[in-house]
This record gives C-alpha cells, structure tokens and sequence, in this order.
C-alpha cells in the first residue's frame, strides 16, 4: 500500500514570520462590534496581546479559554462555554471569533461544533461566532490572517439583491494605508465595503470615557450584504485560493473578482485607479492626478540615489512583492528576498524583477533570520525593508533598516506609516532614499580610505576618527 506523502515545516531559530492565530486576531479587530478568543493556554493569548499593542499602540483585548490539564485530557468545552459567557458579559458583542492554539489542535477540538452547541444551549440570537482554526505549527501568521478573513466572510455572507457596491479586501496593511485607500475609493466616487477595516479601532484618537470595543470597523450588515456586490477587489495577488475571501465570493455567489497587488507604486496604483474607474464609471479627479505627479517628481529626484542601493526585502508575502515592485520601479533592485511563508505564488510574481536585478538575486522561502543574514553578507546588501525584527541586521551586520509592515517594536508610529497610493509611494521612497544617503555619508570616508590610500601605502586612514567602524 502506497504510503501518504506527509510535508514537515521546517525548524526555524529566528523566523520571519509568527503563528496563525497572531495574525487571526487581527482581522476581528476590523469588523465593528467584535470580540476575539483563543481557545488554548492563558499564556497564548497573553502573548499575543502583548505582542500586537506594542505595534498598534493600543489597548488590544483577547480572552482566552485558559486550557488546562485537566481540559487537555478531557476535552475544553466547557473552559470555551465559561470564556464564551464572561466575553459576553464583559464586552457584549454581536460578534465572537474563536482562534485555536495549539493545544487546542493537538488534542482535536471540534471548535465549530461547540460553537454551534453553545448557540443552541443557551438559545441566543442576534449573535455571531466565528471558528478559525489556527494551530500555530498550521502556518504563519499570514496564513493565519487570510483564513481568518475567509472565515468572517463565509460565517456572515447572505444571499442578498443586488446592490452595485464594490467589495474591497485588504491584506495586513497599517491603519494609515487603510484610511488613504478608503480616501482613494471616496474620490473616485465608489460605494465599498472595505473588510477588514482597522483604520479607526487600531489607531483611535483619545477618547473619554474608554470604550472596552473601540467604535469604527466594518459593520456586520455591511458583510453580510457582501454577496450583492458588482464585484470585488482583493489586494491579494499571493494568496492561495483556498485561504482567499474573494475567490470564495466569486465561487458561492458569482462576485466578479478582481485580484490586484498592494497599491504602492505607480504602476500597481495606476491599476487600481483605472478598474475603480472602469467599475463606477467616473474618470480620476485632478487631485489624484497631481498626486501622481508628486510621486512621478518624487522618483525623478531619487533614482539616482536609489541606483546604489542593494537591498534585502522580507516580511508578509503581499508587502515584500509590493515593497519589490516599488524598488525595482525606481531603480533600487533587491539582492535578497524573504518571507517566512512557504509561498510558491510569491516566488514566481517575483521572477522578472529578480531576472533584471543586476546581480544573482536570492529568493528565500520559509526563511529566518540567520539564513537572510548570511544571504545579506554574501551579496553586499547595503539597505533593508521589512519590520522590526530585521533590526538584528543592523546591530550585527551595519545594514540601515527601513521599516514597513508588521511588527514594529522598537520605533512608535508604526500604525501611522503610510507607503500606499500615489502620496504613501511618495513618502515610503523619500524614507527608502534618505536611508541610504545617511549611510552613504556616515561611512564614505572609510570606504574612501580602503579603496584608495592603502594603495599608496598609507596604513591609517587620516579621517579615522570620523570613520564608521563598520563599512558596508
């Protein structure tokens, strides 16, 4: 008998990427009125809330079914209905998400099936529950983040009538990035149903008195009608179909899907513009026309500078082909890629920008951070853009870090980093530019001094003191 082919992840030391359920959690904040559980250890969701409010800024709330010993080897529903009910006392949403760690996995909860149990048991209506299994060996948190959006949509799409709107899908994007693309689809004159939306409940203003549910995201009705629309937009291009919103809608109820890459660039913006244009009929207004031409004059005055650039790009697969694609677009050609998502769909986007990169360019799947070091060191990489967890490239090998994407830890301000839209590209390319300027003049002495004294016999450098002690 033919033996079933079983694929193993492999062992990382440092990955570049987090578990499934960080990034389930994050989409539960963008749906107005929600709640999140993780159906596990306390330590998980404890974790996990740490790790998201020191990127956010903000109050992140995640309960937690507090598996046990004794619910590991019995089984946890009851943990799941007691967390069920303080959530429902506490928060009193009309919508719970219910995460699996890994515990609850190995032992093989039927989450759905409880859910669905729960319901019944305690005869409630006008709520929703939403089951996304995410063990964290099950993927990354990218993975975890588009189920979760999948998840959302098929627990709460109805069959509706028509209603001419346009769906719109988002990947892990800042608050900002969210808020520019919703001012994109207002100026071009689109009724949408943006999902998720974390624009307000992850960067909200201060607020009395505190609200335990922050207010904002995308309503429940507004999900619901999602299957009425004239079709859908999905900043997705990376993502595999089972994992996909869009390509569910498009399956279940016909929605015309759209698939397109992150709006950065102006290419990839461009394309965005002209099918929202094509979809609702109105041409661009002038605004975005001279914002586009912002961005045009932008490239103009920095490609020279972005030429010398050798750059290593990694986080979530549908920002480093965003983030390549900008790059490449003004000059700056990546020598090292990265996720930690064994994603082949990125791989391949990824092959004409890599085939003109005008050195060998690296492609790392399912990498960590010692696998992207040595690659950096081998290829003189000179900049990199990716999240925070990239800064060990700086403390231990010199390479300036710009940072996009999620986590970032060590700065604040990164749900306010805006690199999407014509006016975001602008503002992400002079960070990009500038980054390799400041490193260009800190360290072009001691570059000077071993390309041309030592030839002359010259042992120190005359500027030594001004010299970096590391030269890239």
């Amino acid at each position: 008998m033919a033996r079933e082919k079983t694929t193993y992840r492999m062992v990382n030391e440092n990955p570049c990427n987090m578990c499934m359920p960080m990034g389930g959690i994050l989409p539960f904040k963008g749906i107005e009125e929600s709640m999140v559980i993780i159906h596990g250890s306390q330590g998980c969701s404890t974790y996990m809330r740490r790790h998201i409010a020191e990127h956010y800024n903000e109050p992140i709330d995640v309960g937690s079914s507090s598996l046990n010993e004794k619910g590991t080897v019995y089984g946890g529903a009851q943990n799941l209905f007691q967390a069920l009910d303080n959530i429902r006392k506490v928060y009193r949403p009309r919508l719970i998400g219910i995460l699996t760690s890994c515990l609850a996995e190995t032992i093989g909860e039927d989450v759905e099936g409880i859910a669905r149990y729960y319901l019944k048991q305690r005869g409630l209506e006008g709520i929703s529950l939403v089951a996304v299994s995410t063990p964290g060996y099950g993927g990354t948190h990218s993975e975890g983040y588009w189920l979760a959006v999948k998840k959302i949509v098929a627990g709460l799409a109805e069959t509706t009538g028509k209603h001419g709107g346009i769906n719109v899908i988002v990947p892990n994007l800042s608050p900002a990035d969210i808020r520019e693309i919703k001012r994109i689809l207002n100026l071009m004159g689109v009724r949408y149903t943006l999902v998720p939306d974390i624009s307000d409940t992850l960067d909200r203003p201060i607020a009395r008195p505190y609200t335990k549910i922050p207010p904002g995201g995308t309503s429940i009705e507004s999900v619901r009608r999602m299957p009425g629309a004239a079709a859908t937009i999905q900043f997705g291009v990376t993502v595999e179909e089972k994992l996909s919103p869009g390509h569910y809608l498009q399956s279940e109820f016909g929605v015309p899907l759209y698939n397109l890459p992150v709006p950065m660039g102006v290419e990839a913006t461009d394309r965005l513009v002209d099918l929202l244009a094509q979809l609702s009929g109105n041409s661009a207004p002038q605004i975005l026309n001279m914002e586009r031409g912002r961005l045009l004059d932008c490239m103009v005055d920095s490609h020279k500078y972005n030429a010398l650039g050798s750059g290593a790009l990694f986080g979530d697969p549908e920002l480093v082909y965003a983030v390549a694609r900008t790059c490449a677009e003004n000059g700056l050609y990546p020598a090292v890629v990265a996720t930690g998502s064994g994603n082949a769909i990125l791989e391949e986007l990824l092959g004409p920008i890599l085939a003109d990169s005008p050195q060998q360019a690296r492609y790392l799947n399912e990498a960590d951070f010692t696998q992207i070091r040595e690659a950096c060191r081998e290829t003189g990489v000179n900049i990199a853009i990716g999240h925070s967890d990239g800064k060990y490239l700086t403390e231990r090998e010199g390479i300036p870090l710009v940072r996009i994407g999620f986590p970032i830890h060590d700065r604040v301000g990164g749900q306010r980093l805006l690199s999407v839209g014509y006016t975001g590209t602008t503002m992400f390319l002079d960070r990009v530019t500038n980054t390799i300027l400041e490193h260009k003049h800190r360290n072009y002495r001691a570059a000077m001094y071993r390309k041309f004294y030592r030839k002359t016999g010259i042992e120190e450098c005359p500027h030594e003191k001004y010299c970096a002690k590391e030269v890239r």
